[in-house]
């Protein structure tokens, strides 16, 4: 049996993983990443993400925006609105000074770029197949031990210093850690296509909140949009069965006529809404990111971006060490878990709370939330933290993510 020992082993090679694989490259240590999936699932994900500007920065400076085949598309300006309610909030980024709040692009898109990513690093151990936790750390406690089994059939035994858990939702690292989770099911099902709209603006990325789920429409090329719908989980296999006459028309219905007529849908895709929180972030020689540290509500395009600067700030605390130091360390991962925690909280209360407060149709929620609508388009303070909010830029901002010198 093939026995081996790294410094870094990340588990879970989706955008998440692969993003931190990049970003420990520079810090000279041995690293490896397993995945189980195929690299061309990542190339398929029909997924549309709004990259934060703190993500655009992050990717560019680790070289994967430059590989996609696709340019991003930029955001440049934002307006939400909720069926049934008064008013609106439209920001832009001139008001910022910006260019762009972010971009958009596809996941499959981004994933094949991350893979070009990976492949220009020759020191990184990449295996395909699955690993798991074999028993506790070994007795002097500066490893923790996996199990690797490749896809054609070998089996290795890797021990790491630290090992992190980039394994998804339903993180079996995370559940071997013995670290639980604070769960909660919508009741959504979020079905993704692609859209023509009649009059969208170019660059104006739209969010449509309606008692049965969230409806965004994203600037993508070609002049297309990515259709984001949300719809009671009950209905979901019907929506998907529909045509693409029908499912134009109730996207037109749930979206309204804001950005025209509904012009052609393309093929869809259909994803359970939950939320799936980690009680902590770290144990004894391992570390979560991304979906294993917190599964949230796509409403406000938070989910990967929070992933990524999981990743970000992990390699952080460990550049951030003693030279030589331990990536392992109680200290690396007590000062990890203190980096996320400011931005992991507020991000998490605002993804949470908006989900819930703006699926109510009860009058007094519709009277605050139009109130909220009139508060942040008057108040230049808030809107200020908003939008830094959106772009990422909150709490300890890891340094790849801030704005270039």
């Amino acid at each position: 049996m093939d026995e081996r020992d790294f410094d870094v082993v990340i588990v879970g090679g989706g955008l998440v993983g692969a993003s931190l694989a990049c970003a420990l490259a520079p810090l000279g240590l041995d690293v490896a990443l397993v995945d189980a999936s195929a690299p061309p699932e990542h190339a398929g994900d029909p997924r549309k993400l709004a990259l934060a500007a703190a993500s655009v920065n992050a990717l560019t400076a680790l070289g994967v925006l430059p590989r996609l085949a696709t340019a991003p598309t930029p955001i440049r300006r934002v307006e939400v609105s909720r069926s049934g309610d008064f008013g609106r909030l439209a920001i832009d980024a001139a008001e910022f000074g910006r260019d762009a709040f972010g971009a958009v692009v596809l996941a499959g898109d981004l994933g094949a770029g991350l893979l070009r990513a990976l492949d220009a690093l020759p020191a990184l151990v990449r295996a395909r197949g699955k690993a798991e936790a074999i028993g506790a750390p070994d007795a002097g406690g500066d490893r923790r031990p996996l199990r690797v089994a490749y896809d054609d059939g070998r089996v290795a035994t890797w021990r790491a210093r630290l090992v992190v858990a980039a394994d998804g939702a339903g993180s079996p690292l995370r559940a071997a850690a013995g670290i639980g989770t604070d769960a909660h099911d919508y009741g959504q099902t979020l079905l993704v296509a692609s859209a023509r709209l009649g009059a969208a603006e170019p660059g104006t990325a739209y969010e449509r909140l309606t008692d049965d789920g969230p409806c965004a429409l994203l600037p993508m090329a070609g002049g297309r949009h990515g259709a984001l719908l949300g719809v009671a989980r009950a209905a979901a296999d019907a929506a998907m069965s529909l045509d693409d006459a029908d499912f134009a028309a109730l996207l037109q219905q749930r979206f309204g006529w804001r950005a025209g007529r509904v012009l052609d849908v393309g093929p869809r895709s259909a994803w359970p809404l939950a939320r799936v929180v980690a009680e902590r972030l770290t144990a004894h020689r391992l570390a979560l990111v991304g979906n294993a540290a917190q599964s949230i509500h796509p409403i406000g395009a938070q989910g990967f971006n929070l992933g990524l600067r999981d990743a970000l700030s992990l390699a952080d605390a460990i550049a951030d060490a003693a030279p030589g130091a331990d990536p392992g360390a109680a200290t690396v991962l007590d000062d990890y878990a203190a980096r996320r925690a400011d931005d992991r909280a507020r991000t998490l209360a605002f993804s949470d709370g908006l989900a819930r407060i703006t699926a109510t149709s009860s009058p007094l929620h519709r009277l605050g939330r139009s109130l909220g609508f009139a508060v942040l388009n008057l108040d230049a303070a808030l809107r200020a933290e908003f939008a830094a909010g959106a772009m990422g830029f909150r709490g300890r901002v890891p340094r790849l993510a801030r704005e270039p010198a």
